[in-house]
């Protein structure tokens, strides 16, 4: 699963591949709008521009989608690296720094370490458990029958 590096918030959190990274934000409590933003933001349809974000990381170019048309347009006049969040889904994990236009206090340091971390590369597998002897054979002498697991109600009596 994709992870979301959010260096202003400090904060990395895994999504599934193709979610869309404004609606992985507001899921989670990440602030993407200033106050400008947050009084008339269109609700994730691309027209006002207050959700972009600046992806950090150099070698992550491929980790959201192409830039739609919007994208395009809407940004021409700002750095290559800003990206709306609500026309953007996630493929790869990736470092955003949400509110890029906002000072970031010792952002150098910050950004340093948000990138010398490592991310996962894509999507991975869910762990499974590993089961011991111990449980398998616990589960095989406490076996309970079908009819006691689900005691008879009135009706199966019917």
């Amino acid at each position: 699963m994709p992870v979301i590096r959010f260096v202003r918030e400090g904060r990395d959190i895994e999504c599934y591949p193709g979610e869309n990274l404004r609606e992985v934000a507001r899921r989670e409590g990440i602030e993407l709008y200033g106050l400008k933003g947050q009084l008339g933001n269109c609700g994730g349809c691309g027209q006002c521009i207050t959700c972009f974000v600046s992806v950090v990381d150099d070698s992550a170019s491929d980790a959201l989608t192409a830039r739609t048309p919007v994208e395009d347009n809407k940004l021409r006049r700002r750095p290559g690296d800003w990206r709306l969040a609500c026309q953007a889904l996630v493929e790869k994990s990736l470092l955003v720094l949400t509110r890029p236009q906002v000072r970031l206090a010792n952002a150098e340091a910050r950004l340093a370490a948000a990138r010398q971390a490592p991310l996962p590369e894509g999507p991975t597998a869910w762990p499974t458990p590993p089961q011991s002897e111990d449980a398998e054979e616990g589960a095989e002498e406490g076996d309970v029958e079908a009819s006691d697991a689900h005691p008879a109600t009135a009706d199966d009596e019917a």
